[in-house]
């Protein structure tokens, strides 16, 4: 810039007139009119400059002349807009396997190509699993091993190497028959079943709830009973069955039950001091109860249609939440942004919602048009997962936050009652009441997998899952409960 200061001062007049005979110039190879005839009126003398007649120019009558043959710009500037993002797919591409909606990354950024599965990887039997809407009868450890109960029965599969053990019963006998007592009865016959199952954060020890209020603690591995919170004379027990359980990520242990109450655990200390809380809000069966990840805040649901939020610290009720119209069982906190939950109500409610909970607030919410059973966000994207009850029995995908669906799937014959995820984040398994476990995989690989499948040129897969999976044995005796394993092509 001729004559102008390093600051940009002291140099406009220079700059400016400058610039207007370039103008000029450029107007009088186009073919412009420089008269001051008609078009808009343009900027006052000097400050615009003027051209060396000193006509302004006003208005160009005729296009400019197309670029010289060769010139590279045109194709560069399409290649620049058109490129896909880095580590994703080619730009506005939507989320396969239903061809409806876009999916945004996990972090917020373009859209990308990922097929949906339609259909389950694998197909399980299970024999006997309840069907009851407000039990939690199955989840996933994060040394791979889902816990299911089926009847008085709780069973273990490890999904590495596809071998599967009866860990308990409320008959009085464990998978080794060696007399302990796996359930309620303390030995001999007994009515009494599993009600909830949930594994604790080291992966070996798991918390079983019983019909007859009795909250248990095994050692997987060891097959044997370790602790025995609630039961008969253990202060803050459950007078009616215990429906569901959850961790805090260390060693406090929630228990919701029938009674309508929820007693908070710490399974360091000896029984007749194990209970550190009794927690009351809700006047029915408390079906749902989740701890966040940091173990600040437990979320509650019940079946008298409310959503409770309790703080970690002391136990105080923060948020009394009554939003749903139906009981509240489906619940899940968000694992990429604190203070986000998800939950869903029953048959006469059918909503997905998601919550602000450090302030209460609703953030957004869906018509699912069916019974919401459970819920799973993603770890990797910005999806939210849904089971379903009456009348299609179907697990949905939705897109967060504007909660479009982007896929469904389907295969269960009856309502998809629970469901549990991968430790890699990319499966979940599904319990359904037409007593099969499904397996699918909705959800796109972590970054560790996607970069080993590119690293490979092949397709990322999370490996967790045995491969070709041999038939096991549920039932006793190799009776009933023969798994299977359904060869499916994932696209």
């Amino acid at each position: 810039m001729a004559g102008g200061d390093p600051d940009g001062a002291g140099g406009g007049s220079n700059t400016t007139g400058g610039l207007a005979a370039a103008a000029a110039a450029a107007a009088s190879a186009a073919g412009a009119d420089l008269t001051g005839g008609s078009g808009f009126a343009g900027p006052s003398s000097s400050a615009a400059g003027a051209s060396a007649g000193g006509s302004r120019i006003l208005a160009f009558k005729h296009k400019a002349p197309a670029p010289p043959a060769g010139h590279a710009a045109g194709t560069m500037l399409a290649g620049i807009y058109s490129a896909a993002l880095p580590g994703r797919g080619a730009a506005g591409g939507v989320v396969g396997g239903g061809g409806a909606g876009g999916s945004g990354g996990g972090g917020g950024g373009g859209h990308y190509h990922r097929s949906v599965p339609q259909t389950a990887e694998r197909v399980l039997d299970a024999p006997d699993l309840l069907d009851d809407y407000y039990l939690n009868l199955l989840d996933w450890s994060p040394t791979n091993t889902i816990a299911v109960a089926l009847g008085p029965a709780v069973f273990l599969w490890n999904a590495s190497t596809g071998s599967v053990e009866e860990l308990c019963s409320c008959d009085g006998e464990n998978s080794n028959g060696n007399g302990n007592s796996g359930g309620a009865s303390g030995g001999g016959a007994s009515s009494a079943y599993v009600t909830s199952v949930a594994w604790a954060p080291d992966g070996t020890h798991l918390a079983v709830g019983t019909s007859d209020a009795r909250v248990q603690i095994w050692d997987a591995a060891r097959a044997r009973q370790v602790r025995e919170l609630a039961g008969e004379a253990a202060p803050g027990s459950h007078t009616a069955r215990v429906s569901s359980l959850a961790w805090n990520g260390g060693p406090l242990l929630s228990s919701g039950g029938r009674d309508s109450a929820i007693a908070c655990w710490d399974v360091r200390k000896r029984k007749d001091q194990a209970c550190v809380a009794t927690l009351r809000a809700h006047e029915q069966e408390v079906c749902g109860l989740k701890w966040n990840a940091s173990g600040s805040q437990l979320a509650s649901g019940g079946n008298d249609n409310l959503l409770c939020l309790w703080s970690g610290g002391d136990f105080r009720l923060q948020h009394r939440i009554s939003a749903h119209c139906a009981a509240v069982k489906a619940l899940a906190w968000c694992p990429w942004q604190a203070n986000l939950l998800a939950s869903g109500g029953g048959t006469a409610d059918r909503h997905i919602r998601v919550w602000n909970t450090a302030t209460g607030a609703l953030a957004g919410g869906v018509d699912t048009g069916s019974q919401v059973c459970a819920l799973q966000w993603s770890r990797h994207d910005r999806e939210l997962l849904s089971s379903h009850g009456y009348a299609r029995n179907q697990l949905a995908l939705w897109r967060y936050p504007s909660l479009t669906k982007v896929a469904e799937m389907t295969g269960h014959a009856a309502r998809v009652l629970h469901m549990a995820q991968s430790p890699d984040g990319s499966s979940v398994v599904t319990a359904g009441a037409d007593e099969t476990l499904r397996f699918w995989r909705p959800f796109g690989p972590g970054p560790a997998a996607a970069a080993a499948a590119a690293a490979g040129g092949g397709k990322a897969a999370s490996g967790l899952l045995a491969a070709g999976a041999a038939e096991g044995k549920l039932g006793p005796g190799g009776g009933a409960g023969i798994m299977r394993s359904s060869a499916v092509n994932i696209r």
